[in-house]
């Protein structure tokens, strides 16, 4: 019997310490964990880290994307309401020769192919390769622009004017004009934009990030040209 009573209390306490080192390591854990928590919240508060995971370049380019859709969307909105409060309104086959319109927007969707490969290119470090598909950009916007340039000037020869136009809706041009304009001066901003990326590109001053800002900027442009060509061209 007592030869028994010094194992059997040996191993009842063995087995008593088990479950007290398990314990103190389970908290131990749980303290690191909290306190590696807590270190990168403050890292990321402290200042120099931004806390949505993004940098501030990345962060102040959405905010500017958002802000600006939301404006083409005020444009677009206050369009469609004057067309469904007008009586009448001008035929688009008898306005825009859609062909065209069509080859438009084939262009500068093709831009944003090219440009998507621009920002892969940068990414791999491959600046000859960023400089061509940039430049390849541009040459699709500087079409666009020309093409739109053509569209309004025949346009004009035809009698359309912000107020007034031959076709008996006065803010039909007003709407047209305004909007199509507003876009266009931000496929001009683009194409510098663009221009300058592609330079930086030549002289090995390839930057992935800012490669990829220009590429949200120009997929930007070419989204809402879609909900242009839409609006006004096809419904």
């Amino acid at each position: 019997m007592s030869s028994l009573q010094p194992g059997g209390s040996s191993r009842g306490l063995h087995h008593a310490d088990r479950p007290h080192a398990g314990g103190r390591g389970s908290v131990g854990k749980e303290v690191t964990v909290a306190e590696g928590v807590s270190r990168e919240a403050a890292s990321r508060w402290g200042g120099g880290v931004s806390p949505v995971g993004v940098s501030w370049n990345k962060l102040m380019m959405w905010l500017f994307i958002i802000t600006d859709g939301l404006l083409f969307a005020g444009f677009l909105a206050a369009y469609g309401f004057a067309r469904l409060a007008s009586a009448a309104w001008p035929d688009r086959l008898e306005v825009f020769h859609l062909w065209f319109i069509s080859a438009m927007t084939f262009v500068l969707i093709s831009s944003s192919a090219t440009m998507a490969t621009a920002v892969g290119a940068a990414r791999r470090k491959e600046g000859q390769l960023v400089s061509q598909m940039t430049f390849a950009t541009l040459v699709g916007g500087t079409i666009f622009l020309a093409m739109q340039a053509y569209e309004w000037t025949t346009l004009i020869h035809e009698g359309a004017r912000l107020h007034s136009n031959p076709w008996g809706v006065p803010q039909f041009a007003n709407y047209f004009f305004i909007i199509t304009g507003f876009h266009g001066t931000h496929v001009l901003t683009g194409i510098v934009i663009l221009a300058v990326v592609a330079a930086r590109a030549l002289r090995g001053r390839l930057s992935a990030e800012g490669v990829e800002l220009a590429g949200l900027y120009w997929h930007f442009v070419d989204l809402v040209w879609v909900f242009i060509f839409t609006l006004f061209y096809l419904i």
